[in-house]
This record gives C-alpha cells, sequence and structure tokens, in this order.
C-alpha cells in the first residue's frame, strides 16, 4: 500500500505541482492584490506550550441552573454527580511559536472547544485533571493571558450603528496605552484597516441581521480588528469561518496567515476546512474525543498517514479524509465501539512516534513556510511589547467617555427605533388627551381625575419595561466579551449606560407628558406643571431602573421580562387606585410602601387637589369640598408632596444600586451560554 503513495499524494507532499497551482489558486480565489504587511509585533517572540493536559468537562454544568429547574432538578444535586463528568482531553502536548499558523481541526465534541477554554482561562465548568499551560516560558494566569493573548469569539459582538473605523476607534480609545497621542491611535486604527483590507467598507454600517451593513466576512475581519488593535503577541480564534461562504472563509483565512507572516502566533479552531483553506495551515492539530491523532507540519500530514497505511485518495482533501476517519460513528453501538477503538490506536502509535521529540511534533521540525508572496510595506510599523502596554491603559474617566459617546453614537443612528418610541409616546398621549379633551365647560368628577392621574403615571411606564429589557439582553454578548478581555470595569460602563440613555428618556417623557397635561385641561399654573411634569419623569426613570436591574440579574429576556410584569402588576395594583390604601392587608401594604406607582398617584392627586376646593354636583345641589379631604379620603395625603419625590427617588437608587452589583458580580453572559 505505501508503494503507491508518491502518485497518489504528490499534490500535498509540496511537489512542483502544488507550487505551481499556488499562484492559479490565489488569483482564483483571493481577492486581495497586496500583500504587504502593515505592521508587525514588535515585542519578543511568543511561545505556547501545552504540557500532559489532561482536563475534565462536568455536563452538568453546562446545562444552565433554570433548565435544572424546570426539570425539577436541584442544580447542587445534579452537579455533585461523578456521572456527568467526562475527560474532554487527554494527554495533549505541544509548542507553538512566534511565526506560525495551528489550525485546530476534528469532528464534533473532538475537544477543541475544552481545548480553548483551558489555554484562554474560560471557566466553562471544567477542571484541568494534569498538566499546564506555559506562555513564554511561564505558567499562564489570567492576568498573563490578557497581557499576550487576543481571543476572537466564535460570534460577532459588536454594535450595529457604528461604522467599521468608529467601531475600531472606539476600541483604540479604551484598549491603547494612555501614553499614546490620539494621532498615534488614528494612525493604529489605520494600520489596521489595511493590514485587514477594510478599506473599501471603513466608513460603512457594521450592521447586523436587523441592520443592513457590512458584509458576514468583512463584520468578522473586524472583530478581529478589534482584538489586533493592541497587537498581541498570540491570536486565538474560535471557528473564525463560521457562517462564511467559501471564498470568504479562504480570503480570511489568507489574512490569519498573512498576520502570523507578521511575527505573531495565531491558533485557529476549525471544523473541516476546504483543500485551499488547508494549505495555508503552517501546523495542524488533528483531534478525536479529546486525544491527538496528529500534530505537525500540515504539508506532511498525508505523508504521515500514508506511512501509517491509511494514504489520501487523489483528488480528495485531506483535511474531510482523515476527519471522517478519525470520528466516532454514534449510529449504533457496535459501530462507536469499534470507531473508538481504531481512534484509540491511532492516537496511541502517534504518541509512540513522537515520544521524546521536544515540541511534540511529528518529523520534529516543521517545514518553513514561504514567505516569497508577503512583501513588507514600506510604511512597516512596529510596535513595543505587549505586556508593557497593557500596563499603561487607560482610566476609568477615559473609559467612561469613551463608552458614553459610544452609546450615545450607536443609540441616535437607530432612527427607526427613535421614530417609533416617538410615536408610541405621543400616540398614547393624544389618545389619553383626547378622550378627556372638552370639559372645560363641565368639571370632571372626582373619580374620572383620580383614574385620569392614575393612567398618566401608570400606563407609560409599563411600555418601557420590555423596550429597556430586549436591549439589554441583546447587548449583554458583548458586554460580557469587553468585560472578559478587561476593556473597562462595571464601574465605568454602570454610568455611561445610565447617562447615556437620559437623553432619549427625557425626549420620551416629553413627547408622552406635555400633550396630555394640557389637553386634559388640568391646573394650568406653571409651578404645578413642572413639579407634575418631575414627577412623570421621576417614576419612569424608576421604571427603567427597575427593567435594567431585571435584566442584568437574570440570563434570559423571557424571565428578565416576567420579573419586571410581576413587580409592575403588584406595584399596580396597591397603587391606591384600585383598592383603598386603608383596606390593604399587611402583606400588599407593604407592597404598596415599595411601589413608585403609588407614590407617583399620591403626588400627582396632591398636585391638583390640595389647597383648592373641589366643586361637587348631587341632584339639584351644588357644593364645595377642600381638595386635601378627598385626597385624605383615599390615604393619599398621609405624607407631605416632597416625600413622595424623596420615596421615589430612593427606590430608583435601590434599582440602581442592584444593577451596579449584578454588573460587578454576575457574569454578563448571554442567554444560550448560561
Amino acid at each position: 500500500m505505501a508503494e503507491k503513495t508518491p502518485e497518489e499524494t504528490g499534490l500535498w507532499n509540496g511537489t512542483v505541482l502544488q507550487d505551481a497551482s499556488q499562484g492559479l489558486q490565489d488569483s482564483l480565489f483571493s481577492s486581495e492584490s497586496d500583500n504587504s504587511l502593515y505592521f508587525t509585533y514588535g515585542g519578543r517572540s511568543n511561545t505556547l506550550e501545552v504540557r500532559d493536559l489532561t482536563y475534565e468537562v462536568d455536563m452538568a454544568s453546562q446545562v444552565p441552573w433554570f433548565e435544572q429547574l424546570a426539570q425539577f432538578k436541584l442544580p447542587w444535586c445534579s452537579r455533585s454527580s461523578q456521572d456527568s463528568c467526562r475527560l474532554g482531553i487527554r494527554n495533549l502536548s505541544f509548542k507553538v511559536r512566534s511565526g506560525q499558523m495551528l489550525a485546530i481541526i476534528g469532528s464534533s465534541d473532538c475537544g477543541r472547544a475544552s481545548l480553548l477554554d483551558v489555554i484562554t482561562g474560560r471557566d466553562h465548568g471544567g477542571k484541568m485533571k494534569s498538566g499546564q499551560i506555559w506562555i513564554n516560558g511561564q505558567p499562564s494566569t489570567r492576568q498573563l493571558m490578557r497581557k499576550c493573548v487576543a481571543h476572537v469569539r466564535q460570534h460577532d459582538q459588536l454594535l450595529p450603528n457604528l461604522t467599521v473605523r468608529e467601531t475600531l476607534a472606539f476600541i483604540a480609545q479604551m484598549r491603547l496605552p494612555r501614553t499614546f497621542s490620539q494621532a498615534q491611535r488614528d494612525k493604529r486604527v489605520e494600520d489596521v484597516i489595511a493590514e485587514l483590507r477594510l478599506r473599501q467598507c471603513a466608513n460603512t454600517r457594521v450592521g447586523n441581521i436587523y441592520v443592513r451593513g457590512v458584509s458576514g466576512g468583512e463584520r468578522r475581519r473586524v472583530s478581529i480588528g478589534v482584538q489586533l488593535l493592541w497587537n498581541p503577541g498570540i491570536l486565538i480564534l474560535d471557528e473564525p469561518t463560521s457562517g462564511l461562504d467559501s471564498f470568504t472563509a479562504h480570503n480570511l483565512v489568507r489574512t490569519l496567515s498573512r498576520l502570523a507572516k507578521g511575527n505573531r502566533l495565531v491558533l485557529i479552531s476549525l471544523h473541516q476546512p476546504r483543500s485551499d483553506i488547508f494549505r495555508l495551515f503552517d501546523l495542524v492539530l488533528l483531534m478525536t474525543s479529546g486525544t491527538p491523532i496528529y500534530l505537525g507540519a500540515a504539508q506532511h500530514m498525508v505523508q504521515y498517514f500514508t506511512s501509517i497505511g491509511y494514504p489520501c485518495p487523489r483528488y480528495s482533501n485531506p483535511a474531510d479524509f482523515y476527519v471522517d476517519l478519525t470520528s466516532i460513528d454514534r449510529r449504533s453501538k457496535e459501530q462507536e465501539v469499534a470507531t473508538m477503538e481504531k481512534a484509540q490506536s491511532l492516537a496511541a502509535l502517534f504518541l509512540e512516534k513522537v515520544q521524546g521529540f521536544d515540541n511534540f511534533l511529528w518529523k520534529a521540525e516543521a517545514k518553513e513556510c514561504d514567505t516569497g508572496t508577503y512583501a513588507v510595506s514600506q510604511t512597516l510599523t512596529q510596535f513595543p511589547d505587549c505586556a508593557t502596554a497593557a500596563a499603561e491603559l487607560p482610566g476609568i474617566i477615559q473609559q467612561f467617555t469613551t463608552l458614553i459617546r459610544r452609546q450615545i453614537s450607536n443609540d441616535f443612528r437607530d432612527l427607526p427605533t427613535l421614530l417609533i418610541h416617538g410615536a408610541e409616546a405621543c400616540l398614547m398621549s393624544l389618545i389619553i388627551g383626547f378622550l378627556y379633551y372638552g370639559h372645560d365647560a363641565k368639571q370632571l368628577s372626582f373619580m374620572d381625575m383620580s383614574a385620569l392621574l392614575f393612567m398618566i403615571g401608570a400606563l407609560v411606564p409599563f411600555n418601557v419595561i420590555l423596550d429597556v429589557v430586549s436591549k439589554c439582553h441583546s447587548e449583554r454578548s458583548m458586554l460580557y466579551c469587553e468585560l472578559e478581555d478587561g476593556l473597562y470595569t462595571a464601574g465605568p460602563y454602570f454610568f455611561a449606560k445610565i447617562l447615556g440613555e437620559l437623553p432619549e428618556h427625557c425626549a420620551y417623557v416629553i413627547i408622552y407628558g406635555m400633550p396630555i397635561y394640557w389637553l386634559t385641561n388640568l391646573r394650568p399654573v406653571p409651578e404645578l406643571f413642572l413639579l407634575h411634569f418631575l414627577l412623570v419623569w421621576l417614576v419612569v426613570f424608576c421604571c427603567r431602573t427597575m427593567a435594567l436591574a431585571a435584566s442584568a440579574m437574570l440570563p434570559t429576556f423571557h424571565m428578565s421580562s416576567f420579573i419586571c410584569n410581576a413587580l409592575y402588576n403588584s406595584y399596580y395594583l396597591t397603587g391606591g387606585f384600585m383598592i383603598n390604601l386603608n383596606n390593604l392587608w399587611i402583606v400588599p401594604a407593604w407592597i404598596s410602601k415599595l411601589s413608585f406607582l403609588r407614590w407617583c398617584f399620591s403626588g400627582l392627586m396632591q398636585i391638583q387637589f390640595n389647597g383648592y376646593p373641589y366643586t361637587a354636583q348631587v341632584g339639584n345641589l351644588t357644593f364645595s369640598v377642600p381638595g386635601d379631604e378627598l385626597v385624605s379620603a383615599m390615604d393619599l395625603n398621609s405624607y407631605p408632596l416632597y416625600a413622595a419625590y424623596l420615596i421615589v427617588i430612593g427606590i430608583s437608587c435601590g434599582f440602581l444600586f442592584l444593577y451596579y452589583l449584578s454588573l460587578k458580580f454576575i457574569k454578563q453572559k448571554s442567554s444560550q451560554d448560561w
């Protein structure tokens, strides 16, 4: 069988045929005519080493606690089961250096995700049983990983309404050292745009599935650019070609190969790359069931498997053929056992062949990659070591100013959403206003007036809840990634989030509150109007803070909206209009004390009635009743007017405190990551 291999595998063994086809491949599959390196990593050469790694995954911990409760399982009981633990990685060792691109390939459940979790220091319920991760000769720590390793996630976490250049510029403000001038930051942004071939779309919005923007491949390059801005020595990418067409995927991996030539170490995780992408790899790690089947030069992979009796058929993709060869077939118990035994024998054979090698690569040394097609640009720039740069990151003031500018820019570019919110507030205001319009000559009854005041304070906050909750949950995954990367801390984001949404909040309340006041002919006194408007502004803001706190505390949109609606309905029913406060028993009475709707209703009633006589007519009799007595009869006059403002402000501060604690101590992961 071995005698037939030269003819069958000549296409993959670095022969003249492969070299001659490389230029044709580049012209056919690549749209990048400029192969220059615009900047390289100027620090010392980096080394990533994995030594005898054995990693155990707790499968029960992968199931969110709320799903376990839905299955009537107690989280602490299910997680203690030893049956739920399995080995994700077994006896894995390798060593890669700057200038190399290592591709981790294999079928589903082969251990690629577990390996990236270990290297990047993410805690997803796994536990290292043995082994170590070394970076530049030092045991890996979270601080060292943040200084030297950039992690590009599988899913793009970007704000859709910012342009490519703005996205990178805002990250440069927070990620580059404070010693950088604005000109240096702008230069770095332009270098990244040039390096990633994003010039043609630099002023185009990033977009998402709802907002039209750049293409999927360009959006993935922007995600890489976000990490490339601080010029890391080690770049790790999780499934970078996921969701991309073959042409775009090839160009993206070609870009990563060029980045590796810039004195960087690039590690990517892929499922089954196509043949033209496979040619771009320097090193390949083929895994199955957490064990290495092959680790060495990509161009030597066919030669290795041919030597052990598994030649690649002519015109077949080695990645496809050997991933299929080592996959575990679980369609039946017999097939699973057979394929598992074959994979274990291949893994044992490989470990035997690389025994004693320092870098655990087959044939010890990988062939040097051809760099002749990559010309170093005349504008080549080298930057200082990433560890030195990371020690001088901008302070919390600059983080806050950058975050609030970024949020305002993103929010006010979303014109459809702003128009919908404005139309909603205006429509509600006009509906309620015209419902009570035209009673100038005939005074409204006391019950009609109290119903109007209660609706003014109770209807608009309800519409705010779902909007705030949905927006927060759409931003959670990006917030989690940026906090995990150390881009900023919870404090600056907290203040930027609260203050950045105030302009939209004020516009919303103005559009809602002003038409109602004059259409319903409430007391036309400027001082009373200001007091009325301020109380409505506070109660809507309080409802917004409640939604923020629930969104940060709870893992899913449905749970957050359910809790907010439950709280809101409790506050609504104990607000003093549905039932007199004197008639509440002890539990709803305590709820009413925390009901911002109750204090808003109490304040609005005091503003309109206290100090003014109310003329009532019963049959032919007309008599005047002091407004204070009518308000007192509903138990809404127990506290002075200023107390209503102070209590609503206090409740808002309580929700804000819960929101900050949630940002600080609860991982803001997206719902599918819990």
